[in-house]
């Protein structure tokens, strides 16, 4: 995405750095790639609006990133398209950075089988 010329002079590298809205969602699908997610629990996980969230998840269909059925959305399981996608390798590296890298598989050894009570059921 581009950004206007005054924007460009006025803003700091580290602001500009920031992941956009795709890239946060993308980020957060590719972190939970073993379930599907309802727009609303990925705005309230990621701490964007709702209809944001939704905007970038329609973009991101349209680039064939992320499956959507019914009120779900997941993120694709083609890793070639992935790879291609050069947000995702920067949500990916600006996350391991910023958290350290993830040991994927000692995280599902402590995660719960069903999703915490307190995520609403629709």
């Amino acid at each position: 995405m581009s950004i206007d010329r005054d924007t460009f002079e006025k803003t700091s590298e580290d602001e500009l750095e920031e992941l956009s809205v795709p890239d946060q969602v993308l980020g957060f699908l590719a972190a939970n790639d073993d379930r599907a997610f309802k727009a609303r629990e990925i705005a309230s996980q990621i701490g964007l609006d709702e209809g944001a969230v939704s905007t970038a998840l329609s973009r991101l269909k349209g680039r064939d990133l992320v499956e959507h059925k019914a009120t779900y959305w997941a993120i694709t399981d083609d890793t070639e398209r992935l790879d291609g996608y050069s947000g995702y390798e920067r949500a990916t590296a600006l996350f391991n950075q910023r958290l350290g890298t993830e040991d994927k598989e000692s995280w599902r050894e402590h995660a719960p089988e069903e999703p915490h009570p307190s995520v609403e059921d629709e």
